[in-house]
């Protein structure tokens, strides 16, 4: 593997990862804007923005960037998150040329208003379709309870009231400002030619305007309130416990992964044996997600109404008692070995290295290889988890329930 690196005149940086001996290649575009970079007005652009993105050029059609993609048998996606907005895809090495046309074309869409009018059915209707899904619902509410007024509360997806109020102009000056070129990274992974990427690149993006993008960031340690929102309509009660993570910056990032791992596996974890297994619950796992600037774990569990008061003290007591004592040295070889495993088996592909590659860059603007991650993730010791755990104590929780029950125990 050989890492290249450089940065056109106005600002877009483009990286890569040469391994000669892929047998395909990845590419995407790397947007740092999402909906923490939102504001009320425009709640939910970024999601939107992506189906735009889709919907054709000044040089192509809808029908002919579909039939781009296919025709070149491209494995090829994108995704919105609080902070980031991914298009990328992968295909045969032969394609580098067309897939980098295709993509840097798509990036400036045309943004008509006749398509943007007819989106706004479509992502009302996503949004309506995620909201009667409780393990989703519950996790955005959660967010929001536990974030407060902080940027990273905004909701990806938005409102029905806010997309169905969004102007279409509102989106091309978000347009202008998120998608400059000095807050875009172009990433490539696998079998493909360094000096031609660049060369086409300066070609396609050169044009593209600058401008000095900014964003909030500040940690946030969480409101620690705990609410009820009730909907006899569902079966199961869900609850969401979040509690403070390290940042997207923190070495200690490779700790939090290890413990939510440890914690919250969803077949063999102390959540897995107090709730699951013990019939209290149906589903209990935690996740850490680590962001700019601030990070925070996601407990996310369902079970039966009758039983949340006595699911919520038990996990409770489990995040007290992770708190109070750390973990044993089997937990973490165990979660190490894990984790590791996962990330060697995604890496063995140029589209598993792509999204790595890319976030390690975008966030601290720099390169690992694969071997070096999973040194890192070896050497976290018991020492490291007790430390975090000091910064960032599990059972610092803020509560949601969303379910048939009136109220939830605090």
């Amino acid at each position: 593997m050989e890492f290249k690196q450089t940065q056109l005149d106005n600002g877009l940086v483009i990286i890569g990862e040469v391994t000669e001996t892929a047998r395909s290649l990845a590419m995407g575009f790397f947007v740092r804007t999402g909906s923490r970079d939102e504001w009320p007005e425009v709640a939910g652009v970024s999601h939107f923005l992506e189906h735009m993105m889709f919907k054709g050029t000044d040089k192509r059609s809808a029908l002919e960037v579909n039939l781009e993609f296919d025709d070149m048998g491209a494995k090829y996606n994108a995704f919105t998150s609080e902070e980031n907005t991914v298009y990328y895809a992968a295909v045969l090495p032969e394609y580098q040329q067309n897939i980098l046309e295709l993509w840097s074309d798509l990036m400036r869409p045309a943004l008509r208003e006749e398509d943007f009018n007819t989106e706004k059915g479509v992502i009302c209707e996503e949004i309506a379709m995620y909201k009667d899904q409780p393990n989703f619902d519950v996790l955005d509410r959660c967010r929001k309870l536990h974030f407060g007024d902080h940027v990273c509360g905004n909701s990806v997806l938005g409102t029905v009231e806010s997309i169905q109020a969004l102007k279409a102009n509102q989106m091309r000056n978000y347009f202008q400002k998120r998608y400059a070129a000095d807050n875009i990274l172009l990433v490539c992974s696998g079998k493909f030619d360094w000096d031609k990427l660049v060369d086409q690149a300066k070609e396609l993006c050169g044009g593209w305007n600058g401008a000095r993008t900014e964003r909030e960031l500040s940690d946030f340690r969480g409101s620690g309130k705990a609410e009820a929102v009730q909907k006899t309509q569902i079966m199961r009660e869900h609850l969401c416990l979040m509690s403070p993570a390290p940042s997207a910056q923190s070495e200690l990032r490779y700790a939090a992964g290890i413990l939510a791992n440890i914690v919250g596996d969803d077949s063999n974890s102390r959540l897995y044996w107090d709730l699951v297994d013990t019939a209290k619950a149906d589903s209990a796992d935690m996740e850490c997600e680590v962001m700019d600037g601030t990070g925070a774990y996601y407990t996310y569990i369902s079970c039966d109404p009758q039983q949340t008061d006595e699911v919520l003290e038990t996990a409770r007591k489990c995040l007290a008692k992770v708190d109070r004592e750390g973990v044993t040295e089997n937990e973490l070889t165990a979660s190490k070995n894990k984790i590791a495993s996962t990330v060697t088996l995604n890496g063995e592909l140029p589209m598993g290295r792509l999204v790595p590659l890319g976030f390690n860059w975008v966030y601290r603007r720099e390169y690992r290889r694969l071997a070096e991650e999973l040194e890192r993730i070896k050497a976290v010791t018991r020492d490291d988890i007790r430390k975090l755990l000091k910064q960032y104590p599990l059972e610092a929780v803020t509560i949601l329930g969303l379910g048939p029950c009136e109220k939830i125990s605090s």
